[in-house]
Protein backbone atom coordinates (compact mmCIF):
# COMPACT_ATOMS: atom_id res chain seq x y z
CA UNK A 1 0.00 0.00 0.00
CA UNK A 2 1.21 3.56 -0.61
CA UNK A 3 -0.06 6.98 0.96
CA UNK A 4 0.45 10.30 -1.04
CA UNK A 5 -1.03 13.83 -0.01
CA UNK A 6 -3.06 16.15 -2.64
CA UNK A 7 -4.74 18.92 -3.17
CA UNK A 8 -8.07 18.44 -4.89
CA UNK A 9 -9.88 20.42 -7.97
CA UNK A 10 -11.50 22.50 -5.24
CA UNK A 11 -8.17 23.20 -3.54
CA UNK A 12 -8.90 21.21 -0.32
CA UNK A 13 -6.45 18.79 0.76
CA UNK A 14 -6.79 14.84 1.02
CA UNK A 15 -4.98 11.77 1.58
CA UNK A 16 -4.98 8.90 -0.62
CA UNK A 17 -4.01 5.21 -0.48
CA UNK A 18 -2.65 3.10 -3.49
CA UNK A 19 -2.89 -0.39 -3.61
CA UNK A 20 -2.12 -1.98 -7.28
CA UNK A 21 -5.84 -2.26 -8.01
CA UNK A 22 -6.97 1.88 -7.56
CA UNK A 23 -5.74 4.64 -5.49
CA UNK A 24 -8.36 6.30 -3.65
CA UNK A 25 -9.26 8.88 -1.17
CA UNK A 26 -9.09 8.23 2.34
CA UNK A 27 -12.49 9.64 4.05
CA UNK A 28 -12.22 12.15 6.79
CA UNK A 29 -8.40 12.22 6.32
CA UNK A 30 -6.85 15.81 4.97
CA UNK A 31 -2.96 14.91 6.39
CA UNK A 32 -1.06 11.84 6.74
CA UNK A 33 0.25 12.76 10.03
CA UNK A 34 -3.14 12.91 11.67
CA UNK A 35 -3.94 9.86 10.21
CA UNK A 36 -1.55 8.23 11.91
CA UNK A 37 -2.14 9.74 15.13
CA UNK A 38 -5.95 8.67 14.77
CA UNK A 39 -4.21 4.72 13.93
CA UNK A 40 -1.91 4.95 16.93
CA UNK A 41 -4.57 6.34 19.70
CA UNK A 42 -7.06 3.30 18.24
CA UNK A 43 -4.03 0.72 18.80
CA UNK A 44 -4.12 -0.02 14.70
CA UNK A 45 -1.92 -0.29 12.45
CA UNK A 46 -2.61 2.05 8.73
CA UNK A 47 -4.18 -0.04 6.46
CA UNK A 48 -6.53 -1.26 9.52
CA UNK A 49 -7.19 2.65 10.13
CA UNK A 50 -7.89 3.51 6.35
CA UNK A 51 -10.36 0.36 6.27
CA UNK A 52 -12.41 1.45 8.91
CA UNK A 53 -13.24 4.45 7.50
CA UNK A 54 -15.12 2.83 4.55
CA UNK A 55 -14.88 3.19 0.98
CA UNK A 56 -13.81 6.59 -0.32
CA UNK A 57 -13.90 7.98 -3.96
CA UNK A 58 -11.39 7.04 -6.97
CA UNK A 59 -8.46 9.15 -7.51
CA UNK A 60 -6.37 9.71 -10.21
CA UNK A 61 -2.97 10.54 -8.97
CA UNK A 62 -0.88 10.83 -11.85
CA UNK A 63 -3.61 13.53 -13.23
CA UNK A 64 -3.08 15.01 -9.69
CA UNK A 65 0.98 15.24 -10.42
CA UNK A 66 0.64 16.06 -13.76
CA UNK A 67 -1.40 19.19 -12.88
CA UNK A 68 1.41 19.76 -9.60
CA UNK A 69 -1.61 19.24 -7.32
CA UNK A 70 0.89 16.95 -5.28
CA UNK A 71 1.96 17.29 -1.95
CA UNK A 72 4.61 16.09 0.18
CA UNK A 73 3.48 12.76 1.53
CA UNK A 74 3.44 13.71 4.86
CA UNK A 75 3.68 17.49 6.66
CA UNK A 76 3.35 19.13 9.81
CA UNK A 77 1.02 22.02 10.55
CA UNK A 78 4.08 23.57 12.22
CA UNK A 79 7.05 22.87 9.81
CA UNK A 80 9.93 23.54 13.12
CA UNK A 81 8.43 20.04 14.01
CA UNK A 82 9.30 18.18 11.17
CA UNK A 83 13.17 17.36 11.25
CA UNK A 84 15.00 16.46 8.09
CA UNK A 85 17.96 14.60 8.97
CA UNK A 86 20.18 11.36 7.36
CA UNK A 87 23.19 9.55 7.83
CA UNK A 88 25.79 9.21 4.65
CA UNK A 89 28.47 6.15 4.05
CA UNK A 90 25.72 3.53 4.80
CA UNK A 91 26.06 1.86 1.54
CA UNK A 92 28.56 -0.81 -0.64
CA UNK A 93 30.05 1.49 -2.86
CA UNK A 94 29.75 4.87 -1.53
CA UNK A 95 33.05 5.33 0.35
CA UNK A 96 34.76 5.51 -3.06
CA UNK A 97 32.93 8.85 -3.95
CA UNK A 98 33.05 10.44 -0.68
CA UNK A 99 36.61 9.32 -0.41
CA UNK A 100 38.03 10.76 -3.61
CA UNK A 101 36.40 14.00 -2.82
CA UNK A 102 38.06 13.95 0.70
CA UNK A 103 41.38 12.70 -0.27
CA UNK A 104 43.80 14.46 1.71
CA UNK A 105 46.95 16.38 0.11
CA UNK A 106 49.70 13.97 2.00
CA UNK A 107 52.42 12.16 0.45
CA UNK A 108 51.26 9.18 2.53
CA UNK A 109 48.50 7.03 2.10
CA UNK A 110 46.29 7.13 5.00
CA UNK A 111 42.63 6.31 4.56
CA UNK A 112 40.72 9.32 4.73
CA UNK A 113 38.04 9.70 7.60
CA UNK A 114 35.60 9.40 4.76
CA UNK A 115 36.71 5.76 4.62
CA UNK A 116 37.57 5.08 7.84
CA UNK A 117 34.46 6.15 9.41
CA UNK A 118 33.08 3.53 6.11
CA UNK A 119 35.13 0.74 7.48
CA UNK A 120 33.27 1.04 10.50
CA UNK A 121 30.13 0.59 9.31
CA UNK A 122 31.23 -2.63 7.26
CA UNK A 123 32.62 -3.78 10.62
CA UNK A 124 29.88 -3.01 13.00
CA UNK A 125 26.77 -1.49 11.18
CA UNK A 126 24.74 -4.81 11.14
CA UNK A 127 24.76 -5.63 14.88
CA UNK A 128 23.21 -9.15 16.42
CA UNK A 129 19.42 -8.25 17.29
CA UNK A 130 18.93 -6.42 20.27
CA UNK A 131 22.79 -5.48 20.39
CA UNK A 132 23.49 -1.80 19.07
CA UNK A 133 26.27 -1.05 16.21
CA UNK A 134 28.67 1.40 15.20
CA UNK A 135 26.98 4.79 14.90
CA UNK A 136 27.02 6.49 11.45
CA UNK A 137 28.21 9.38 10.28
CA UNK A 138 24.80 11.81 11.29
CA UNK A 139 23.93 15.15 9.44
CA UNK A 140 20.87 17.61 9.73
CA UNK A 141 19.04 19.19 6.92
CA UNK A 142 16.56 21.50 7.96
CA UNK A 143 13.17 21.37 9.05
CA UNK A 144 9.32 21.33 6.95
CA UNK A 145 10.26 24.91 5.76
CA UNK A 146 12.99 23.05 3.44
CA UNK A 147 10.45 20.57 1.87
CA UNK A 148 9.99 20.74 -2.01
CA UNK A 149 7.04 19.06 -3.23
CA UNK A 150 7.01 16.79 -5.61
CA UNK A 151 7.13 18.49 -9.45
CA UNK A 152 8.36 21.94 -7.69
CA UNK A 153 11.39 23.62 -8.26
CA UNK A 154 14.20 22.27 -5.87
CA UNK A 155 15.69 26.13 -5.22
CA UNK A 156 19.33 26.17 -4.92
CA UNK A 157 20.84 29.78 -2.85
CA UNK A 158 22.87 32.30 -4.84
CA UNK A 159 25.66 31.80 -2.91
CA UNK A 160 25.39 27.84 -3.47
CA UNK A 161 28.57 26.27 -5.25
CA UNK A 162 26.67 23.05 -6.91
CA UNK A 163 23.42 21.63 -6.40
CA UNK A 164 23.30 18.12 -7.39
CA UNK A 165 20.96 15.23 -6.86
CA UNK A 166 20.95 12.53 -4.19
CA UNK A 167 18.92 9.56 -5.25
CA UNK A 168 17.73 7.64 -1.98
CA UNK A 169 15.34 5.91 0.50
CA UNK A 170 13.88 7.94 3.20
CA UNK A 171 12.57 6.47 6.52
CA UNK A 172 8.95 8.40 7.64
CA UNK A 173 8.50 8.55 11.11
CA UNK A 174 6.04 10.04 13.54
CA UNK A 175 6.39 10.48 17.59
CA UNK A 176 3.56 8.93 19.74
CA UNK A 177 2.07 10.97 22.69
CA UNK A 178 4.06 8.47 24.52
CA UNK A 179 7.66 9.43 22.84
CA UNK A 180 8.08 6.65 20.89
CA UNK A 181 8.70 6.78 17.36
CA UNK A 182 6.44 4.67 15.14
CA UNK A 183 7.81 4.08 11.19
CA UNK A 184 4.96 4.64 8.96
CA UNK A 185 7.24 3.73 5.83
CA UNK A 186 9.46 4.56 3.61
CA UNK A 187 9.71 7.25 0.16
CA UNK A 188 12.17 7.49 -2.42
CA UNK A 189 14.08 10.51 -2.16
CA UNK A 190 16.36 13.55 -3.73
CA UNK A 191 18.92 14.70 -0.94
CA UNK A 192 19.56 17.54 -2.75
CA UNK A 193 23.24 18.67 -1.80
CA UNK A 194 26.28 21.05 -2.96
CA UNK A 195 29.11 18.63 -3.53
CA UNK A 196 31.66 21.45 -4.73
CA UNK A 197 31.58 22.59 -0.90
CA UNK A 198 31.81 19.54 0.35
CA UNK A 199 34.53 18.24 -1.70
CA UNK A 200 36.37 21.61 -0.50
CA UNK A 201 36.92 20.47 2.84
CA UNK A 202 34.85 17.83 4.55
CA UNK A 203 34.20 19.57 7.59
CA UNK A 204 31.67 21.54 5.48
CA UNK A 205 29.66 19.18 4.92
CA UNK A 206 27.09 20.11 7.09
CA UNK A 207 26.85 23.47 5.19
CA UNK A 208 26.73 21.67 2.46
CA UNK A 209 23.66 19.90 3.68
CA UNK A 210 21.67 22.70 4.36
CA UNK A 211 19.23 22.74 0.97
CA UNK A 212 15.80 21.63 0.28
CA UNK A 213 14.86 18.10 -0.48
CA UNK A 214 11.56 16.65 -1.94
CA UNK A 215 10.37 13.25 -1.22
CA UNK A 216 7.54 10.92 -2.49
CA UNK A 217 5.40 11.18 -4.13
CA UNK A 218 4.14 8.31 -2.27
CA UNK A 219 5.15 6.56 1.05
CA UNK A 220 5.78 2.81 0.83
CA UNK A 221 3.68 1.52 3.76
CA UNK A 222 5.25 -1.56 5.19
CA UNK A 223 8.64 -2.82 5.50
CA UNK A 224 11.73 -1.89 3.57
CA UNK A 225 12.30 -4.77 0.50
CA UNK A 226 16.21 -6.43 1.38
CA UNK A 227 16.99 -4.98 -2.29
CA UNK A 228 16.06 -2.08 -4.01
CA UNK A 229 16.75 -1.00 -7.41
CA UNK A 230 15.60 2.45 -9.10
CA UNK A 231 17.16 4.69 -11.48
CA UNK A 232 18.39 8.23 -11.48
CA UNK A 233 18.60 10.42 -14.31
CA UNK A 234 19.30 14.12 -15.39
CA UNK A 235 17.56 15.66 -17.77
CA UNK A 236 18.41 19.08 -19.77
CA UNK A 237 16.20 20.46 -22.04
CA UNK A 238 14.58 17.52 -22.98
CA UNK A 239 17.46 15.05 -23.16
CA UNK A 240 19.13 12.47 -21.04
CA UNK A 241 22.24 13.70 -20.34
CA UNK A 242 23.31 11.40 -17.37
CA UNK A 243 21.09 8.23 -15.82
CA UNK A 244 22.62 5.41 -13.47
CA UNK A 245 20.57 2.73 -11.41
CA UNK A 246 21.15 3.02 -7.74
CA UNK A 247 20.76 0.28 -5.06
CA UNK A 248 19.77 0.43 -1.61
CA UNK A 249 18.29 -2.06 1.28
CA UNK A 250 20.20 -4.22 3.78
CA UNK A 251 21.70 -6.13 1.09
CA UNK A 252 23.13 -2.91 -0.08
CA UNK A 253 24.07 -1.43 2.99
CA UNK A 254 26.60 -1.75 5.65
CA UNK A 255 24.26 -0.71 8.24
CA UNK A 256 21.20 -2.09 9.15
CA UNK A 257 17.88 -0.15 9.33
CA UNK A 258 17.51 -0.49 12.80
CA UNK A 259 21.10 0.45 13.54
CA UNK A 260 20.33 3.84 12.09
CA UNK A 261 16.96 4.40 13.43
CA UNK A 262 18.32 3.49 16.98
CA UNK A 263 21.34 6.84 16.80
CA UNK A 264 18.78 8.69 15.46
CA UNK A 265 16.07 8.46 18.18
CA UNK A 266 18.47 7.66 20.95
CA UNK A 267 18.61 11.35 21.43
CA UNK A 268 15.54 12.72 23.46
CA UNK A 269 15.49 15.61 21.45
CA UNK A 270 14.07 13.49 18.15
CA UNK A 271 11.71 11.67 20.56
CA UNK A 272 9.37 14.70 21.34
CA UNK A 273 5.41 14.13 20.97
CA UNK A 274 3.54 14.85 17.87
CA UNK A 275 6.70 15.68 15.68
CA UNK A 276 7.44 13.81 12.10
CA UNK A 277 10.51 12.79 10.86
CA UNK A 278 11.99 12.30 7.46
CA UNK A 279 15.46 10.33 7.72
CA UNK A 280 17.44 10.26 4.80
CA UNK A 281 19.32 6.93 3.98
CA UNK A 282 22.51 7.41 1.84
CA UNK A 283 23.05 6.78 -1.35
CA UNK A 284 25.98 5.60 -3.67
CA UNK A 285 25.52 7.11 -6.87
CA UNK A 286 25.59 10.68 -7.88
CA UNK A 287 26.23 12.49 -11.09
CA UNK A 288 28.59 14.49 -9.51
CA UNK A 289 31.15 11.47 -8.90
CA UNK A 290 30.66 11.18 -13.08
CA UNK A 291 31.59 15.20 -13.67
CA UNK A 292 28.39 16.34 -14.38
CA UNK A 293 27.28 20.12 -13.24
CA UNK A 294 23.93 20.50 -13.18
CA UNK A 295 22.57 24.47 -14.86
CA UNK A 296 19.24 25.77 -13.56
CA UNK A 297 16.67 24.27 -15.75
CA UNK A 298 18.03 20.84 -15.16
CA UNK A 299 15.24 18.11 -14.12
CA UNK A 300 16.16 15.93 -11.55
CA UNK A 301 14.05 12.09 -12.08
CA UNK A 302 14.28 9.43 -9.55
CA UNK A 303 11.87 6.50 -10.52
CA UNK A 304 11.71 3.28 -8.19
CA UNK A 305 8.78 0.54 -9.45
CA UNK A 306 8.61 -0.18 -5.16
CA UNK A 307 8.12 3.30 -4.25
CA UNK A 308 5.54 4.32 -6.91
CA UNK A 309 4.91 8.12 -8.99
CA UNK A 310 8.25 9.13 -10.27
CA UNK A 311 10.01 11.91 -8.41
CA UNK A 312 10.66 14.92 -10.66
CA UNK A 313 12.06 18.17 -9.67
CA UNK A 314 13.38 20.80 -11.79
CA UNK A 315 16.32 22.96 -10.57
CA UNK A 316 16.02 26.37 -9.95
CA UNK A 317 19.02 29.16 -9.08
CA UNK A 318 18.30 31.60 -7.05
CA UNK A 319 20.02 34.99 -7.65
CA UNK A 320 22.52 36.69 -5.28
CA UNK A 321 20.91 37.66 -2.11
CA UNK A 322 21.65 40.25 0.94
CA UNK A 323 22.12 38.42 4.13
CA UNK A 324 20.68 40.56 6.55
CA UNK A 325 22.78 41.30 9.60
CA UNK A 326 21.54 40.80 13.12
CA UNK A 327 21.12 43.71 14.89
CA UNK A 328 21.39 44.18 18.35
CA UNK A 329 18.49 44.62 20.47
CA UNK A 330 18.61 47.67 22.77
Amino acid sequence: MWLSQLALTDGSRAVAFRTEDAARIVPGATSTRDLALDAIAAGRDLASEIASRGEGESVHLQAALTEGRMLAPIDHPDPAHLHLTGTGLTHLGSASTRDAMHQKATEDDDPTDSLKMFRMGLEGGKPAQGQVGVQPEWFYKGNGHSITAPGADLESPGFALDAGEEPELAGIYLIADDGHPFRLGFAQANEFSDHVLERANYLWLAHSKLRPASFGPEIRVGPLPAHVEGQSRVIRDGAVIWEKPFLSGEDNMSHTIANLEHHHFKYGLFRQPGDVHVHFFGTATLSFADGIASHPGDEFEITCPDFGLPLRNRLRQHGDEATPHAVQML
